[in-house]
């Protein structure tokens, strides 16, 4: 239903989980695409993946939180395929802690990663964009930026606040850069299984039993449920859609 043939999408965060699974999404609409992550190894078995389907892939190993790295891969992309049309900024970490338990270095890590990670990537990717008048950015925010974790072990608040800002850099970037027909917009996902959750979250029965308690659809979000809500925001399906969040948590921020 989704046709991006003819398109460059470029991914961050894209050795894994939610990444790698709208990479594989962008491939099969048609899109070539670009994907970046600091494990080269991880990214080189996704390229050949990719690659099967019959599209162009480039693989990076890029930093977000380096400005050097983010420029030359940006760089290298369009050197490859003369042009970048979708932006999907997924990469982010999670830090546990309350604002009484984090280090400075703890809090500076979630936001350089979660907030300046995108500000790098949309910094050497918008202007491309604004010079062809097109492209279609999808920022990576989570339900925890509207909602937060009453149980001691799973507060982290260092990362309620980057992917709040998210949301905030979301609405500016759309607001500037709707002229150029660039649309903006933010996902927000709710629980899924990746390699952040498989090894805290998704082990804890005791989070587990209140999240499906909780949760409309009793259940956390399976592989590549995300992938449709990102298909749309890059595709010109949403053209006249800028500055929204899509929550896709199976309606968890209802209750």
């Amino acid at each position: 239903m989704v046709n991006l043939k003819g398109k460059t999408a470029v991914v961050t965060g894209a050795s894994s989980g939610l990444g790698a699974d709208a990479a594989r999404a962008y491939a099969q609409a048609g899109a070539n695409v670009a994907i970046l992550a600091r494990r080269r190894e991880k990214l080189d078995d996704l390229a050949k993946e990719l690659s099967s389907l019959g599209i162009d892939v480039f693989a990076a190993s890029c930093d977000v939180t380096v400005e050097e790295q983010v420029k030359s891969a940006i760089e290298q992309t369009v050197s490859k395929f003369g042009n970048i049309d979708i932006l999907l900024n997924n990469a982010g970490v999670a830090v546990r802690g309350g604002v009484h338990q984090l280090s400075s270095e703890d809090w500076d890590k979630s936001f350089n990663t979660n907030v300046k990670g995108i500000f790098l990537m949309s910094k050497y990717v918008v202007p491309h964009m604004m010079k062809q008048n097109y492209g279609k950015i999808v920022n990576v925010s989570s339900i925890n930026a509207h909602v937060a974790d009453k149980q001691d072990a799973f507060i982290r608040h260092s990362y309620n606040s980057s992917k709040a800002a998210v949301i905030g850099l979301t609405l500016g970037m759309a607001c500037s850069y709707g002229k150029y027909n660039i649309t903006v917009n933010t996902v927000c996902p709710g629980l899924f299984e990746s390699e952040m959750t498989e090894n805290s979250l998704f082990k804890s029965t005791e989070f587990l039993d209140f999240y499906n308690a909780t949760c409309p659809m009793g259940r956390p979000g399976r592989r590549g449920e995300v992938s449709g809500t990102i298909l749309y925001l890059s595709s010109d399906l949403s053209s006249y859609v800028t500055g929204q969040y899509i929550i896709v948590d199976g309606g968890m921020t209802l209750i």
